[in-house]
């Protein structure tokens, strides 16, 4: 498969021109014409890239990627990711805001999917753009319950017991707990777990769940991989490389 092919695939289908990112969103280090195998991981690192070559691909697709805003410099760690990238021909392609926020394959939408909902409304207002989404569920749950359908979840349990109205902002998404707590969300879940949210989450009387940023970024990479598999019949991989964070 041509690696243009694919590029452009993802540059449409994940619309990454609507997004004013701090993140350069698309083909970031181009390398081989031809790509037979493409890795997946949440992070640009040299784990990740390393990891792509002892699985043979030919590209590595990521959320965070190598290049926020431009690059200053080429030296030190920047240096040698870069440099690795093309002694070895390995394509990078990162999507941020704009794997956040898709409707289908989004990580918002799928921490939603995974406790059994599905995005309605678009929320969390960043730049202009919502990159999460809110929903109902079809009963009433205890929030606690909804926690365990997570492999790791800090749950502040500061809102009613049994709720409804959910909303997901993954990675450091608190900057929409205000949000949630003036539209009468019931539950917020969202990835990096921050100081100032506690006291806020308390006083505005809401559930939040922390999943960890890592954590909850997982979730659109490996869907846009089984994506990516269908579309163009290749090999694919994820790259599993926690942070702990």
């Amino acid at each position: 498969m041509e690696l243009a092919e694919i590029v452009s695939f993802l540059d449409e289908y994940l619309q990454i021109v609507y997004y004013q990112d701090v993140s350069n969103n698309g083909l970031q280090v181009e390398g081989r014409n031809k790509v037979e195998r493409i890795a997946f991981a949440v992070d640009a690192c040299m784990e990740s890239f390393k990891g792509a070559i002892m699985a043979d691909a030919d590209m590595i697709v990521v959320h965070h990627g190598l290049i926020w805003g431009g690059i200053g410099y080429i030296r030190g760690i920047v240096k040698r990711r870069i440099e690795f990238l093309l002694k070895n021909n390995l394509s990078l392609y990162a999507a941020h805001l704009p794997l956040d926020a898709h409707r289908e394959v989004g990580n918002n939408a799928m921490i939603l999917r995974k406790i059994g909902s599905e995005p309605q409304e678009e929320f969390g207002e960043y730049k202009g753009v919502k990159i999460g989404y809110s929903a109902e569920l079809n009963e009433l749950t205890a929030a606690s319950e909804i926690a365990k359908k997570f492999d790791s979840a800090m749950l502040l349990p500061f809102g009613r017991e049994k709720i409804k109205r959910v909303a997901a902002v993954s990675g450091k998404g608190c900057f929409a707990l205000n949000e949630a707590i003036e539209e009468g969300v019931e539950l917020f879940i969202t990835g990096e777990p921050e100081h100032e949210a506690y006291h806020l989450a308390k006083e505005g009387g809401i559930n939040v769940i922390f999943l960890g940023h890592y954590e909850s970024e997982k979730f659109g990479v490996l869907s846009l991989m089984e994506v990516v598999k269908e579309k163009f019949g290749v090999d694919a991989v994820f790259l599993d490389i926690p942070t702990n964070f």
